[in-house]
Order: C-alpha cells, then structure tokens, then sequence
C-alpha cells in the first residue's frame, strides 16, 4: 500500500434550480485504500461523485488525479483515464446479454476485418475477467435474466475491465446477499493491492468499519470531517452525519396483532419456482419475509399484487376471495405495492414530485372531467412533509432527488391509496439511517392503524427489529416460520438454506 495521494478534489460545488447540492466540499483519496463517503439522503456524495464522474459538471473547484488537474468532458473520457464508477441504480441494456454490457462502446473488433464486432474476442475478454474475480455468470445470458445481485456483479466487473486507478461504489451490497458481500469484499481487498483507490458510499455501518480506511462525512452539501475508519464508532458516525444523538436503531414496537385477514392458499408462479406457498397475515401486523437472493421472496409479493403470472393458488382478504390478476385490480383491493428497484419499476423520472405522488389515486382529484390542482398540490405537500421529504418543489423531477428521497415519495403515494394490505419489498434499500428509523416509525404506525404489512428485507436485523413474525423463503417454497422476538439470525439462514 503506497498511500499516494491518488485523487484529490477541492473546493467542489453544484447548484440545480432552487437548491445548492454541493457547497465547497473536498476529497482526498490515496492509493492503495478504501476511503468511505458517509451522509444522510440528500447530504450530496452522489452528486459529489457524479461531479468526479462527469455525469454532472461541477460549478466551482478544482479535480487532481495523480497531481495532474482534470476536467472530464463526458463519463467516456473519465472512463479512459481511469475513474469509473458503480451506480446504485444499474442503468444496464436489459435485452442484450452481458458480454454487450460489458462492452458496450468499446467492442473488440475481428483483426482482418476492423468493420465487425469479434464475437469471441468479447466472450474470451468477459470469461477471463470474471474468472480472475470468481464471477460464476455466463457472458452470453440476457441481462433481464438475471437477479438484481448478478447484474451488480457484472457491472462491478465492468468497473474493473477498465483497469481502473479509482473506482467508485455507490452502495454496492444493497442487492447483494452475505455471500456474495463477501464476495465483493475479496474483490476490494484485491484491487487495493494493485494500488486502486476505492471510493465507497454505504449506509451499512458494520460495513464501513470493517472495509474503509478511511471516512469523510458530509451534510447537507457539505464537507464535515475525514477521520481514520479505526478511530470511529458506528455512533460517532451517526452523531457527525445527522448533527445530533440516534440513540435508538428502531422505535418501539407498541402495536398489536388483530385477527387474521389476508391468506394466501398454495400460491404457484408460472414463470418462476414460487411453489405450493401458503400462509395468514394478521391485522396490524408486521410480517417479515426472509430468504437468500433467488429465493422467491420479490416473486411472493408480485404474484399477491398481480404483476407476475399466477399459475394457480387463491388470495382471500378479511374471508373475501381476491383475484388481484393485475396492478390495477389489486390496488381497487385494497392492496399496495412498494417494488425493490425504484429506478425501473417505481419511479417516473422525467416527471415531478407531484405526478409522482398522486399517480395511483388520480380518480380521487377528478373534478368533472378534469383534476383538481389544489387537491392534488395538498396531498403532495402531506406526502413531503409526513415523510420529511427534501425536494426544492413539487414541481422538481423526481429523478433529481436521492435514493432515499426517492423512496420517500413512492411510499407517500401508496399512503394516499389508502390501502389495507402494504406489501413493502426493499423498503430501506439505499436510506441512510435517520431516514431508515422514519420509514420504520411509519410502518408501525400502519401497523398501529390495523393495516397489514409485509415487508421484505436482506438485512437480517432490520425483521428482527420491527416484525411480529418471520416467512423464510427457500428455493421458491416456504421453508418456515419464527416469532421476531424469540428467533435468531442463525435459525433464519438455517431455514433459508433448507431448499436453496
């Protein structure tokens, strides 16, 4: 480990109509090490990274990669020079296979013939690179195949294909199982090595202080501070991230299960393994659903909700046969439905706050035949200020917002639905820890009110702290049931590996 400086960044900043993201912020990264950005959603290390990465062009400061001053005109350009970057929102071409996403822009072209794409120049170059990262991914499977988790790893490989000097990863592990986090960490260790400086942007604590060696936190914009990740705690952290004591991970849990009023019969899928899946869901109660990746827990919540092929099996709510055989059926049900990718299947980007918000309950703004802005404007704004949501307006784009609040605006609009049964997949992917116990303090009061919620989650402690029961998937199948407060996480892999 060298400990060069490698990149340097000073006095960064970036304004978007009505709101300063950046506000003179600074970076060093040295060689050989991993250096952790830290903030709550909103606090800018995106933006901040995307400045580095030429997706954004900063206003004011000044970038040093290896002492020399950069300005990188486009992503391309950064690629080039050795800076690539590993989004949190895959932006993948999901109907070309993974050799093309790895290549994309840059194919290897026949020798004789530099006209043509070589075919197995691509195949040979993807096989070598995700052999020496233990990659187990056929380069010729379609893209849109393949898991969340799969797809990170690709385009972690990407990253590395480049033979990058910095690489970025803006919360790598959010889809990723403990394996293969495990996985990745091997993967860092190994191109710290090589002397990469590794940038890593995580709201996972035990994380960051296991693999950084080094922390800058920023808020609101702003730098805070860098410190060594050896000389900090997890509360340490939160204190300079939020400007205040967290004191507790999760609320209290003060709601009470009811009677039972949502059951699933035998729930088969027809195009996944979901098989044979049967269970109750109370009134006011948290269900959690824990299994590894793969395991059919996305494929349980879409099949309930319509938005995936039911191949047989029946929905009954408060002793009421269901149906839900789509989106819109399931919705005038009473059921909604907070999806795990927000990018792809939840957000509408070019569109603002306020369409984003009152798109699945327009009917309820008509006025004759046109929609009645006040409403709409006033439901929108309880939406932000319910779930502390930091938007300039309701009129921003949504896709301008981070993750975190991203997330905030899609949860506000299945609250307006006013349904009974939430099926939450994912809801705390991508969320610092401040906003994290605000969508937890929010699920229980659902809970309270004697909706019922299901939530799906990877992380393991997160069903222990707000769930009343635990479905652990395997396989597709049902692997078993335990109480959240008498249950430990062992007893939970242990099921989940049952039929995996």
């Amino acid at each position: 480990m060298t400990n060069d400086v490698l990149l340097r960044m000073e006095h960064i900043s970036k304004s978007f109509p009505g709101v300063k993201a950046l506000d003179d912020v600074e970076l060093t990264v040295k060689a050989g090490t991993v250096h952790a950005l830290m903030g709550e959603n909103g606090a800018g290390k995106s933006t901040l990274m995307k400045c580095l990465f030429s997706v954004y062009h900063k206003d004011e400061g000044h970038i040093y990669l290896e002492g020399k001053e950069v300005d990188f005109k486009d992503s391309k350009e950064a690629l080039e020079h050795g800076v690539a970057m590993v989004h949190q929102e895959l932006n993948q071409a999901l109907k070309r296979n993974v050799m093309d996403n790895m290549w994309l822009g840059r194919y290897p072209k026949v020798d004789k013939f530099p006209l043509f794409t070589s075919e197995k120049k691509m195949y040979d170059a993807t096989k070598k690179i995700f052999d020496e990262l233990g990659v187990n991914v056929d380069p010729r499977t379609i893209m849109s195949e393949m898991p969340v988790s799969q797809r990170q790893m690709v385009e972690i490989a990407k990253a590395v294909s480049y033979n990058s000097k910095v690489i970025v990863f803006d919360e790598p592990t959010s889809s990723l199982t403990e394996v293969e986090v495990e996985h990745l960490f091997k993967i860092i260790n190994d191109l710290k090595a090589k002397g990469c400086g590794i940038i890593y942007i995580s709201h996972k604590m035990d994380e960051i202080l296991r693999i950084s060696d080094e922390v800058t936190i920023m808020r609101d914009g702003r730098y805070i501070t860098t410190k060594e990740a050896k000389d900090l705690t997890t509360g340490e952290i939160i204190r300079l991230m939020v400007g205040r004591e967290l004191t507790n991970v999760y609320p209290p849990k003060d709601n009470v299960v009811g009677e039972p009023y949502l059951e699933v019969k035998d729930l088969s899928a027809e195009y996944s393994k979901l098989r044979d899946v049967s269970f109750v869901a109370n009134r006011g109660e948290v269900l959690g659903i824990a299994g590894l990746d793969s395991s059919g827990r996305t494929e349980l919540l879409e099949n309930i909700f319509g938005i995936a092929t039911r191949r047989s099996g029946e929905i009954y709510l408060d002793g009421k046969l269901c149906k839900n055989r789509n989106a819109r059926e399931s919705i005038k049900n009473g059921f909604a439905m907070l999806t795990e990718e927000r990018r792809a299947t939840g957000i509408f980007g070019i569109r603002d706050i306020q369409d984003n918000t009152c798109i699945s309950s327009l009917d309820r703004y008509l006025k004759g035949i046109l929609l009645n802005d006040k409403k709409m404007e006033e439901v929108t704004q309880w939406g932000i200020d319910s779930l502390k949501t930091k938007t300039p307006s309701q009129k921003t784009q949504i896709r301008s917002l981070s993750g975190g609040n991203q997330q905030k605006v899609i949860i506000s609009r299945w609250l307006l639905t006013e349904p009974d049964v939430l099926l939450l997949d994912e809801p705390t992917r991508g969320i610092d820890v401040g906003a994290k116990y605000e969508i937890y303090e929010l699920i229980l009061k659902l809970a309270k009110d004697n909706k019922t919620v299901l939530v799906v989650s990877s992380e393991m402690p997160e069903l222990l702290g707000i769930c009343d029961r635990i479905l652990v998937m395997s396989g597709g199948r049902l692997a078993g049931e335990v109480d959240a407060r008498n249950t430990t996480q062992e007893e939970i892999m242990t099921l989940a590996a049952k039929y995996a």
